[in-house]
This record gives structure tokens, C-alpha cells and sequence, in this order.
């Protein structure tokens, strides 16, 4: 019995002591895993920062832009011959193909006249820019319409057809009424088809408002150039953007300063790569290794609780340390009450410590477990073999079933027995 009571102090022992050495608790501090730099994708003027130190953005975040040059329609009109396409040089396009775009204005058709065939009267042969006047064609006065003088040269002007039903070369006659009198003409001339206006622009075509066939009114956005220099012809837009959710950790660019392709505009800390350093006495460190789990909460908030995975442990002792020390960075999944700079409270091996007792636990033999032992032989399940009653014995009364009686009558042990008590 005394052994087994001994056995069950060694296991308690050996369990209590496996705790102590497994279980460490450090603090730790959330810092970021790794620093990502935005570039600007073209240069250019810097037109607005929308983003501030220490600010939480999301993906797809606009945190500043370039300037830019917008081109509106002059007129309204049907977009035609779209040339150009985000990338391109606007000055190189408008070389080849003589302009970025084509607008096709509502004005369809334009007479050049002149007043040497008007009615023989001061007031007839003095026109004025943007004065009203009617038109008829001279072989068929089925075709008639109106327009305004657009500019005047001498004895020449230009007519803007403004309504009507005419053919490209109509020759007609100009008056100043509608009833097309005769004292009232004040000339005759061609009628031609008006050209589509050409748009162009300089810098590097940031973006396309419009495609081929778009109807448009006067002042809507056509496209937008950067002056800025680039490589290439990979065109990002103006904006630059946050390609993941993160913390600000530095802005470089301002509104209105210069910058140029390639060059930092933003410093973030995403909060993926969140994680917590902790530093730890070389003597805590041994068993310790990347990949152990370990078991963290928020000093401030010890309900937020997270699961961390060892990471790596650094090579290099801490500087200034009062002790030799190492610094550990743990990986954890973050949640919306985690922030940069707050502090962590970590048990560091707790879950090899369980596992730990319930190896040693399993591995203790048979004989060392006084309660198994004992419920063994509370309930006959003890191995041990019993003397049967010899043939030819059975009135023999100094023999019991199981164990022979003493000479005063007590039941003793077989000697088989005793020795398995010692």
C-alpha cells in the first residue's frame, strides 16, 4: 500500500512540474508585420490629398489625386472617331490621325455667300455677324430653311444653317425676311456640308469620357489629360488608390507640389500583416520554437481573446536588455477592437502543458495507479490465482474455498498472495 501511495505523489509531481515549466506569460505589443509604399503611377501636379496620418482605409480608398486637364464638347453633336485610349500621348494621336476625337455638331450644313448678288440698296450689301437670315434653293424652292452670319469678310460671309431641308452644293439665295422678298436679298451663295470638329489636347490622355456614336451636349466631359511624365503606355488614371484595407503610417504628398512617376505618394501598415512582438529571458525559451501556439487577450479588454501562432524568434539578442533576451513575433487574426500599439497579455505553452500531462498520464504503469488497482480487486478482476479444492477433499474441513483456514480459524493469504501485497 505505501508503494502505491508513494506512485500516485511521484505522477502528482511530475504533472504539477510539467505546468510550471511549460506555462509562461508575457506581455506584448501589436505592431504591423510589414510596410507597403504607394507610388504615383504617372507623374504629374498633385491636386488633392484625402488621407491624414494614423487614418484606417479601405480597399479601393482614394487617397489622393492627380491634376488633370479636362476637355469638354463645344457643341452639341455625336461623338465620331474616338483615336485615342488612356495612356497615349494626345499630341502624338492628334499627328496621326489630326485630332484625339471627332464631334459631329447638330449643324449640318454652312453657306458661303456674298453680297455681290444682292438687291442694289445700302441697307442690302452691309450684312452683320449674328443677324437672322432665310435661305432657298435657287433650282428648287421646295428646299428652304434658315441661319445666322457666323463672320464677315468684306463682301463675304459665312451662314450657319441652323434648320432646313438642303443637299450638299445647293447654290441659294440669302434674305433678310421670311417671305423671301426681292429688295430683301442680300446675296447668293454655296451651300457645303460643315466638318466635324477636331479635338485635341496635350499630355498624356488620362481617361476616356465617351466612345464612338455618343450623343453629347455643349460642356459635357470628353477626356482628361495629365502633363506628367510616364513609361510606357499602362495608364492607372489620376487617383491613387489603397489596394488594401490598412493604417496610414506616412503621407509624402501634398496639394500642388510636383510629383512624379514612380515616387512615393503614401506609406501604409496593412492590417493583415498585424502582428505582436513580446520579448522573452533566454532562459523561458527553452522548448519554445515557430509554429507553438500560444493564447492571447487585450490588456485593455481581457473578454477579447485570440488564438497566435509563433512565428519566428529572433537570432539577435535584445541591446539594452538587463537580461539576455530575444524578441518573438506571434501572427494572429485580428478583430475591430485591435489596433497598432496596444498591449497583449500571452500564455505562452499552456496547451502543450495539457498535452504534456495527458502523455504522462498514459504512460504511467498499471502498478502505480492504487485506484485502478484497488477497483480491480474490489471487483474480482485481479489475475491472481485461487487453490481449488483438491478431488477427494471435499469434507476436509480445515480447507475454504479459495484460501485454506488457519489452525485458530482465521481465513490467511496463500503465500502467492502476500508476495503480490509487498
Amino acid at each position: 500500500m505505501m508503494k502505491r501511495i508513494l506512485g500516485v505523489a511521484l505522477v502528482l509531481c511530475m504533472v504539477m512540474g510539467v505546468v510550471s515549466a511549460s506555462a509562461l506569460t508575457a506581455s506584448g505589443t501589436v505592431t504591423p508585420g510589414k510596410t507597403v509604399t504607394v507610388a504615383a503611377p504617372i507623374g504629374g501636379t498633385v491636386d488633392a490629398v484625402n488621407v491624414e496620418k494614423g487614418m484606417v482605409v479601405a480597399a479601393g480608398d482614394v487617397m489622393a489625386t492627380l491634376k488633370t486637364t479636362k476637355i469638354y464638347a463645344p457643341e452639341d453633336g455625336t461623338v465620331t472617331g474616338v483615336f485615342a485610349a488612356p495612356g497615349d500621348d494626345a499630341a502624338t494621336v492628334t499627328n496621326t490621325y489630326g485630332a484625339v476625337m471627332y464631334l459631329e455638331g447638330t449643324t449640318k450644313y454652312t453657306v458661303s455667300g456674298s453680297t455681290s448678288k444682292a438687291y442694289s440698296s445700302e441697307e442690302t450689301t452691309f450684312v452683320h455677324v449674328g443677324e437672322t437670315v432665310y435661305l432657298v434653293c435657287r433650282s428648287n424652292s421646295a428646299r428652304s430653311g434658315s441661319g445666322r452670319i457666323t463672320a464677315v469678310d468684306g463682301s463675304n460671309y459665312t451662314v450657319m444653317v441652323t434648320d432646313g431641308n438642303f443637299i450638299v452644293g445647293d447654290s441659294v439665295s440669302i434674305f433678310r425676311d421670311e417671305a423671301h422678298s426681292a429688295d430683301k436679298k442680300i446675296g447668293q451663295g454655296s451651300l457645303s456640308r460643315v466638318s466635324p470638329a477636331a479635338i485635341t489636347a496635350e499630355g498624356a490622355v488620362a481617361s476616356i469620357a465617351v466612345k464612338d456614336g455618343d450623343t453629347v451636349k455643349k460642356g459635357d466631359l470628353l477626356m482628361e489629360t495629365l502633363d506628367g511624365t510616364w513609361a510606357g503606355y499602362v495608364m492607372t488614371g489620376s487617383e491613387i488608390k489603397a489596394e488594401e484595407a490598412a493604417v496610414v503610417a506616412e503621407v509624402s504628398a501634398s496639394a500642388g507640389s510636383a510629383l512624379s512617376q514612380g515616387a512615393v505618394a503614401v506609406t501604409l501598415y496593412p492590417l493583415s500583416g498585424m502582428r505582436v512582438e513580446t520579448v522573452i529571458a533566454a532562459d523561458d525559451l527553452k522548448g519554445l520554437k515557430a509554429g507553438d501556439a500560444v493564447a492571447m487577450e487585450l490588456t485593455t479588454d481581457e473578454s477579447r481573446k485570440y488564438a497566435g501562432t509563433v512565428n519566428r524568434i529572433s537570432a539577435l539578442a535584445e541591446e539594452d536588455a538587463e537580461e539576455t533576451s530575444y524578441r518573438a513575433y506571434i501572427d494572429f487574426t485580428p478583430d475591430e477592437a485591435v489596433s497598432f500599439g496596444m498591449s497583449m497579455e500571452i500564455t505562452i505553452g499552456e496547451e502543450k502543458a495539457e498535452e504534456d500531462t495527458d502523455t504522462k498520464a498514459e504512460e504511467t504503469p498499471a502498478e502505480e495507479k492504487p485506484e485502478a488497482a484497488a477497483e480491480g480487486e474490489t471487483q474480482g478482476e485481479s489475475k491472481r490465482e485461487r487453490p481449488q479444492r483438491p478431488e477427494g477433499f471435499e469434507g476436509f474441513e480445515g480447507f475454504t474455498e479459495g484460501k485454506p483456514e488457519r489452525p485458530d480459524g482465521e481465513t490467511g493469504e496463500t503465500p502467492a498472495a502476500a508476495e503480490g501485497e509487498q
